[in-house]
């Protein structure tokens, strides 16, 4: 279904937002409700499920944060995110230095936090139980932990030299958080520790003579701008403004050297990428342009390009029941890629006259009904 993704012509999403979108969410509960945020501080949740059963729909707008509402962000909304464990609450980031804990029902803020520079990006764990940290990333090189339970902000993680431009939990270890940075760094911690810091991501894997020691334990040579964890937080995917995409092993930091070329990245802020989620091989949804790069994570395959925006695409988010994809652009403009529909195959043509030769080998039955092998 997702080689099939195609930009689809019966469905729309209602066009709210006045300027360009830099964030969606979609809710990991039911995947039916989507948040997006956009540069001029609007925010505005969406209901994508078709209740018309009509074969073409608009996606509604349900409610929006706009410009004239009390609490509406002063500048742009750079990060939305539901809360990961009902639908009753979501949180969002700005340039304006707050974070924004809303109530969806009220559509009040019930707590901000303000930070002394502007908020790149934020994340809540999807799998913590045992604490509720959001991670900021800010113009301040420490990484800020703001605590939903005690609402301060007192924990910080110290180590990179420059603004933090992207943060993520992993959906593995619930303690364990992958920040990226204008230092061309990526840091993996541990927020029980004192120290914080476990590794620090080397793309050499620590094979660069000592010499130059000025490029040592970078990441990228460039700034980082977006992470994403792989469904089974086993990998981590990072993108920089060198150019490049890369896959680690999250639990040894080691660079797995797979190859995507050149994934061209322009942005000055937090790039929004995703990764699939439920599907065989998983694949990598990466603004480009104008367009979408789908590229398969393990192979570095390009796939396909995505291509119906009209400006820069800022952020796509996966939609994993029914293997969609959202994404919002510069041009003001959501789009939603939905898998083409399926050629039915007639009755009359029994599946044993198909051509086999389409199955890998690796999916084939290999089961065996004889009593007689034991």
């Amino acid at each position: 279904r997702v080689l099939s993704l195609e930009l689809n012509k019966d469905r729309d999403v209602e066009r709210i937002h006045g300027s360009g979108i830099n964030t969606l969410d979609i809710e990991p509960v039911e995947g039916r409700y989507m948040l997006s945020g956009g540069s001029d501080g609007v925010i505005v949740l969406y209901d994508l499920e078709n209740l018309s059963r009509k074969p073409s729909y608009t996606c509604k707008a349900l409610y929006s944060v706009g410009r004239s509402h009390p609490d509406v962000h002063k500048f742009s909304v750079e990060t939305v995110q539901w809360y990961p464990h009902d639908t009753g609450m979501f949180t969002s980031s700005s340039f304006d230095k707050t974070l924004k804990i809303w109530d969806t029902n009220t559509l009040q803020p019930a707590d901000m936090f303000h930070f002394e520079g502007t908020v790149y990006s934020h994340h809540m764990s999807p799998v913590a139980t045992k604490h509720c940290l959001i991670a900021v990333g800010t113009k301040s090189p420490k990484v800020q932990l703001c605590d939903l339970k005690s609402g301060s902000s007192s924990h910080i993680l110290q180590g990179h030299r420059q603004e933090v431009l992207a943060v993520s939990w992993s959906p593995r270890h619930e303690y364990v958080l992958a920040t990226g940075s204008a230092d061309g760094r990526v840091k993996l911690w541990d927020v029980r520790r004192a120290s914080g810091c476990l590794s620090t991501l080397d793309q050499h894997n620590g094979e660069k003579s000592k010499a130059s020691s000025e490029a040592a334990n970078t990441a990228h040579n460039g700034r980082v701008n977006g992470l994403c964890y792989t469904t089974d937080g086993l990998h981590l995917l990072t993108i920089g403004t060198d150019d490049r995409m890369r896959l680690w092993n999250s639990s040894t930091g080691e660079n797995t050297l797979v190859n995507y070329g050149k994934v061209c990245n322009e942005s000055r802020k937090g790039l929004k990428f995703s990764i699939s989620c439920g599907c065989n091989p998983e694949f990598a949804f990466v603004p480009y342009g104008s367009t979408i790069a789908v590229y398969t994570v393990f192979t570095g395959e390009l796939i396909t390009m995505l291509r119906g925006h009209y400006s820069t695409v800022n952020c796509c988010v996966f939609q994993p029941h029914f293997q969609e994809l959202y994404s919002g652009s510069k041009d003001c403009n959501i789009l939603a890629w939905i898998p083409a529909p399926r050629e039915p195959v007639p009755d009359d043509i029994s599946e044993k006259s198909l051509p086999q030769q389409h199955l890998n080998p690796a999916y084939e039955d290999a089961w065996s009904s004889s009593d007689d092998e034991g």
